[in-house]
């Protein structure tokens, strides 16, 4: 199957425009209570595993995007970098509708947390290497981790512009 090159246009990250997806969330005053402004986590299926994530330059074109069934998972870039992510909301079966593929510029003063089952690409950036850190179950990667090539299924691929 030919590939054809799709351009998305990366958003600003606003709560709003991101809930489809998960939750935007940014500081917070110590000491306050506990809401629905955190991490709405689930991360009950195993055991938590909070670590700093090193990703050498990933650009910004994708052929592939995964989801995880079985927890959230937030992630946010340290030293205050810019990135790129590209989510797709859950659904039933194994693919996402390529056409409901939205890309995010993620500033590094944020973090992100994905809902169950959000289909993601990322973290994308043309910098030589940043550190995120990850929150997921400590087995994600290798249970939980259900992928689609994008060119294979629908024969797209995407780049991130702006």
């Amino acid at each position: 199957m030919e590939t054809t090159l799709q351009q998305l246009t990366a958003q600003p990250l606003t709560t709003e425009a991101f809930r489809p997806f998960g939750q935007v969330l940014g500081p917070q005053g110590d000491g306050k209570p506990y809401d629905s402004e955190d991490a709405q986590l689930k991360l009950d299926g195993g055991i938590p595993r909070f670590y700093i994530m090193q990703l050498e330059r990933k650009g910004r074109r994708f052929d592939r995007i995964t989801r995880h069934l079985a927890c959230t998972q937030c992630l946010g870039s340290l030293e205050g970098k810019e990135w790129l992510m590209a989510v797709a909301p859950p659904c039933e079966g194994t693919a996402p509708d390529p056409q409901q593929i939205r890309a995010f510029k993620i500033p590094g003063d944020c973090f992100i947390k994905l809902e169950v089952g959000t289909w993601h690409a990322g973290p994308l950036f043309e910098t030589d290497v940043i550190n995120f850190y990850n929150l997921e179950l400590s087995d994600t990667n290798v249970v939980d981790h259900d992928t689609c090539n994008l060119a294979e299924s629908f024969g797209v691929s995407f780049e991130i512009v702006g």
